[in-house]
């Protein structure tokens, strides 16, 4: 006997109606390079009596998604139409009401406690209207299946018991109606609807922290912190307990110990009983696992450690499977700190020596990590003459072959060059810069938060803290595959910035010491996706001098708006801070970057007497996350393939190069089958433009040997490059891409 009924999303019995199948898939392949009937037919659905017609609709986008090849991308929209239309059937029911009364839905969300209650109170009744008649659904379209997916999964607001609520252009929507919360009232509503339609149109992505949390209840915005404990009991255990704080409201850290006394060091005077940096990294790594990301991930933190501390060498051995095991780490990112003297003696052949910091600090009576340059290569060489100073001699050649054995089996180290960095610090006059964050994009002032008083009454205890530097990244990245032009980048960066200024206003950061940076340097970090997708767009080959060229005009140009938009933005809000006698007002920042014609000199002018409302303006993040929903290529990094699988937690999702054709796959070329020479001269015409750094992967390749190897990242410092982040050591024939250990950082 045929079945006859199937199960509605009712839970209602209703009569089998083929027809309409075959016009959901019809409509879902509409004006695609598709044919409707291979779905049909390769679905194969076994009618049994009862079916529910969810699951006639979740084996459609399963069979499409599993239809993506190469010479087919555009199965991957039909698997998001399909599950746009399960979406907006599901929400509804919830609803209980056709979509579009956005306010309607914001309150059953407050009520639920799921919604900040404030987006309520601060707008009208008629505001609300205005939203909900811009909202453009046909927007929706411009996902592709992992896009959406992974939009309504991990950023679209669910009710607790987790019923569909949010669709997708109210997920644009509520993150714009809340960042324009900082604006005045009058304007809220104009800026508000200007903030949409960057985001819905997908012109940029704001970083996984915001798209997340923006339109929640205290919703922390920020996507990663760095820290600088001091070397003393309670500096590491505050440093432990800010850390927890931050991974348990979804940020992920960078932390420099380099001011952490080494192995075998003296404490109050007792010689040889120091425990070294070793297992306070191991601590950080069992508060990273303990104190996960709001539930959702395991926290995540990169340690940065100086190269010439004489704990390096144990420190490269943290994530290898060979060793003691009581003293590895394998759930945090090694980092190391490299002055431009290594590279001299690297160069040169000569030897290296590894100080301990507290004792070359007792000896010396200054702390070696706290300067750079010509001042630290003096300094650094005192030490190596002074016998009165401990130290360890180990051949530069020999410890360069370390980092590259560790780079090879883990990943890591992160490279972070650190008088390149200091030497263009636009803030040098307010601090330094000892080492990156946990994606390797930020470089900021640092300095380390110190208890300095504690006193007791009867029934409390108070103590004092004089905070330091705790750095904030606020992120955001346009999508370059779809702000492709330079009278568009012209139109959408000033949005942009103005959005990155209003996220640093609305922010409820977990640590008071990030509160206080954040509103003394308002920096932001304006970063790109799309980077290869927009290379093939303009023809242009990834291993080429043009690509290198087109690299320089492209960052320039984006550098040059945001730079204007900030200086606009401190002309109606007021400069940050710490902008008088910074290289911004002194015009030392554009010195440095040999910014010479007339453009330019106007604008360093301008920005001489306007100021700038943001202390550091640009950074590259790794975006693996928001990429996927911009449908472009991630950051800056060469596509991993032309179509391969990604694994999700419980699926398999197929990932396609945007606008993928036959007569475009050969500028698609692959990131493990490019000469990684040009990976890096591209990166260091970028640099130029950026006064942060960039999330920069390096990929190994068939032919590359050990002096190829190490000549990789002697160049990128040659060139001018501030930070390396993975080494990406890939089989050619893998065919899964896991998720990166840590999306807190993706932009």
């Amino acid at each position: 006997m045929k079945p006859t009924k199937v199960i509605n999303r009712e839970g209602k019995e209703v009569p089998i109606d083929v027809t309409k199948i075959r016009s959901v898939i019809e409509k879902a392949c509409q004006g695609l390079r598709v044919d409707p009937m291979e779905l049909e037919l390769d679905a194969q659905i076994h009618f049994t009596d009862r079916i529910s017609t969810k699951t006639i609709q979740e084996t459609l986008i399963r069979v499409a998604n599993e239809k993506v090849k190469m010479s087919e991308p555009d199965w991957t929209f039909v698997a998001s139409r399909l599950l746009l239309h399960h979406l907006y059937k599901e929400s509804a029911l919830q609803r209980g009401e056709p979509y579009g009364n956005f306010r309607t839905l914001i309150t059953r969300l407050v009520s639920d406690g799921r919604y900040d209650a404030t987006v309520l109170s601060e707008y009208s009744k008629e505001d609300f209207e205005m939203f909900g008649k811009a909202l453009r659904p046909e927007r929706d379209l411009l996902l592709s299946y992992p896009g959406l997916k992974h939009l309504v999964d991990r950023y679209a607001i669910q009710s607790k018991d987790g019923k569909w609520f949010e669709l997708p252009q109210d997920v644009f929507m509520g993150v714009s109606i809340y960042l324009a919360l900082a604006e005045q009232k009058k304007d809220r509503v104009y800026w508000a609807l200007k903030f949409y339609e960057v985001l819905s149109n997908l012109y940029i992505t704001m970083a996984t922290p915001t798209l997340a949390q923006a339109r929640r209840p205290k919703g922390q915005l920020s996507s990663c912190f760095i820290d600088t404990p001091g070397d003393s009991i309670s500096g590491i255990f505050d440093g432990l307990t800010a850390f927890a704080q931050i991974s348990q409201n979804g940020g992920g850290m960078g932390v420099y110990l380099g001011h952490i006394r080494g192995l075998g060091s003296s404490i109050r005077d007792y010689a040889g009983v120091g425990s070294g940096v070793i297992p306070w990294v191991r601590l950080y790594n069992d508060t990273a696992v303990s104190v996960n990301q709001l539930g959702q991930r395991a926290g995540a933190a990169s340690i940065w450690l100086d190269i010439w501390h004489t704990d390096i060498i144990d420190f490269l051995d943290l994530k290898t499977n060979n060793g003691d095991e009581r003293r590895k780490a394998h759930d945090i990112f090694p980092g190391i700190c490299v002055p431009d003297l290594f590279y001299k003696r690297l160069e040169k052949g000569e030897s290296w020596y590894l100080f301990d910091p507290h004792e070359v600090k007792i000896r010396k009576g200054w702390a070696l990590e706290d300067s750079w340059g010509e001042e630290f290569e003096k300094r650094y060489m005192e030490c190596v003459a002074d016998p009165a100073v401990p130290k360890k001699e180990i051949s530069s050649l020999e410890l360069m072959g370390l980092i590259l054995k560790s780079l090879y089996e883990t990943g890591g180290p992160f490279f972070f060059n650190r008088d390149t960095v200091n030497r263009l610090n636009p803030n040098k006059h307010a601090g330094m810069i000892y080492s990156s964050n946990l994606c390797t994009e930020i470089t900021q002032n640092q300095s380390s938060t110190v208890r300095v008083h504690e006193s007791s009454e009867a029934d409390s205890i108070t103590m004092q803290y004089k905070p330091g530097d705790m750095v904030v990244c606020n992120l955001s990245s346009i999508n370059l595959g779809r702000s492709n032009t330079p009278e568009l980048l012209s139109e959408v960066i000033p949005v942009q910035v103005r959005m990155l200024d209003n996220v640093i206003t609305l922010n409820n950061l977990p640590v008071p010491q990030a509160t206080l940076t954040n509103m003394k340097y308002r920096a932001i970090g304006v970063g790109v996706s799309g980077y290869h997708q927009l290379l093939v767009q303009n023809g242009i080959d990834w291993e080429s001098d043009e690509h290198v060229t087109f690299a320089d005009r492209l960052f320039e140009h984006i550098n040059y708006v945001a730079i204007k938009a900030s200086s606009d933005l401190a002309v109606e809000r007021g400069s940050y801070p710490l902008f008088r006698g910074s290289d911004w007002e002194s015009g030392e920042y554009f010195r440095l970057r040999d910014y010479k014609d007339s453009k330019w000199q106007e604008l360093a002018e301008k920005v001489k007497i306007s100021g700038m409302r943001n202390g550091y303006l640009m950074a590259i993040a790794p975006t693996g996350s928001t990429s996927v929903i911009a449908g472009s290529t991630a950051s800056v990094d060469p596509i991993f393939k032309p179509v391969f699988t990604e694994e999700k937690k419980s699926f398999l999702i197929k990932r396609v190069a945007p606008e993928l054709t036959p007569e475009n796959a050969r500028l698609y070329k692959e990131a493990h089958s490019i000469d990684q020479s040009w990976s890096i001269k591209a990166a260091a015409a970028r640099q130029r433009h950026l006064d942060q750094s960039q999330s920069l992967n390096l990929y190994a390749t068939q032919d590359l040997d050990e002096g190829k190897f190490m000549n990789l990242y002697y160049d990128a410092w040659k060139m001018g490059v501030k930070t390396l982040y993975y080494f990406r050591n890939y089989t050619k024939d893998e065919e899964e891409v896991k998720e990166e250990a840590c999306e807190s950082c993706q932009a």
